[in-house]
């Protein structure tokens, strides 16, 4: 994905499979939050502040990322 292509609460996978969704767009960055870690108590994902650490993706980072399309 290109940097212009992520937005807050999009969702996208990494090239080693894990689903994130992005929580905020800095200037050159994202920060996202890994949403499978928890999968039955979605309340982990509710934020912000969020229960989950977020992890910052930079401009190489993101180059590995696929953007999952909405249904």
């Amino acid at each position: 994905m290109k940097y212009k292509d992520f937005r807050i609460g999009c969702e996208f996978r990494t090239g080693s499979g894990k689903r994130w969704r992005c929580t905020d767009k800095g200037t050159r960055v994202i920060v996202a939050i890994h949403v499978e870690q928890y999968p039955d108590d979605p309340s982990w994902t509710h934020g912000p502040p969020y229960a989950l650490e977020e992890m910052v993706f930079d401009e190489y980072a993101q180059e590995d990322c696929v953007k999952i399309e909405s249904a």
